[in-house]
């Protein structure tokens, strides 16, 4: 089957593979649309995601596609099962998998990460993290489902009420999901913050934005309840603490180099009585996810910007496709 393998770092190649084999507990799926993300570029550079990925690697942790084939065992999905896939696979032996803290797992795999994922005709994933789509969520929509339930696990991380005043800063597709969220979860005023104007007029317009802000050169006011930082740089994580009143919520969701510090004002943090959250990747929030695609709660598809092939993915991860706000892999019909 043809796949596109990290070979080394910022290294790819198209390649024919073997078909994977299924396991009794596995699926086999043929790939629809396959997501690329922050944290593809990432692994792409030879930095951390969920896990480390280790060349020679299939990336792709965002999938869609078709049931091929079965495990003995399965019994879940049937062959030509329209699906999506979580990636995450936890042990269940640990600590945190034994105190409901799966995402914490110790020995955390991920479809796409550590194990082939969905850049390839085909790939192989437990049974038990494999989820049928409705008819009614396209193959192309169900290829985001991932990233949809990434922000689900922040929003359930958070104490959300109607009265409050949020503000999401970023513009890229987290940041957009986050703003349809907030305002799915009866917040009654949600504002934007980013570095397009054009991504935030779309915002405006089409989701209900109240306010917006070009931070390249406006201010964001110290008037929210709410803020969730979707960039993950220094600056932005800064901006985030200061834009609070007093009692907020701050989601650090935007994730940055392994390395990287921000500063605050510790005093601010204790005066205003700050709650500052991390999130990490997607426990219990897949069928959430897709029931808010099934809904129409969620418009995913307007925020794709790029449809490419497996030729074009090393150009989208190294910049050379200019202006990509979601780009998805067509791998098959």
């Amino acid at each position: 089957m043809k796949a596109l393998v990290l070979t080394g770092k910022e290294k790819m190649e198209i390649q024919n593979v073997a078909t994977p084999e299924v396991k009794s507990n596995e699926v086999l799926v043929n790939t629809a649309y396959a997501g690329i993300c922050g944290t593809d570029r990432a692994l792409y550079a030879g930095l951390p995601g969920s896990a480390n990925a280790v060349p020679p690697i299939i990336l792709g942790h965002e999938n869609s596609g078709i049931v091929a084939a079965i495990g003995s065992d399965v019994t879940n999905v049937k062959v030509g099962d329209r699906v999506t896939v979580d990636p995450n696979i936890y042990c269940g032996q640990c600590k945190y998998c034994r105190t409901d803290r799966p995402e914490l797992c110790d020995n955390l795999s991920a479809v796409g990460v550590t194990r082939d994922g969905g850049l390839a005709e085909s790939f192989t994933a437990p049974s038990s993290v494999v989820y049928p789509i409705p008819d009614s969520v396209s193959l192309k929509s169900a290829a985001t489902t991932e990233p949809i339930s990434c922000a689900v696990h922040g929003i359930k991380l958070l104490d959300l009420t109607p009265y409050q005043k949020a503000l999401v800063i970023g513009d890229g597709f987290m940041g957009q999901l986050f703003v349809q969220l907030l305002q799915a979860q009866g917040v009654h005023q949600v504002d934007f913050a980013g570095i397009s104007d054009e991504k935030l007029a779309f915002n405006k317009e089409h989701f209900g934005v109240t306010n917006t802000y070009n931070t390249t050169r406006e201010s964001i006011p110290a008037d929210y309840d709410v803020v969730i930082e979707a960039v993950g740089l220094p600056q932005t994580q800064e901006q985030a603490v200061e834009a609070t009143r007093k009692g907020a919520q701050v989601l650090m969701f935007g994730v940055g180099k392994p390395d990287q510090t921000f500063s605050m004002n510790t005093y601010e943090v204790y005066q205003k009585q700050l709650k500052i959250q991390g999130a990490f990747i997607n426990p219990y929030a897949f069928e959430d996810a897709i029931a808010l695609l099934a809904s129409g709660q969620l418009d995913v598809e307007s925020l794709i910007s790029h449809e490419v092939s497996l030729e074009q993915v090393e150009d989208v991860l190294t910049g050379k496709v200019a202006h990509v706000s979601k780009a998805v892999v067509k791998v098959s019909d």
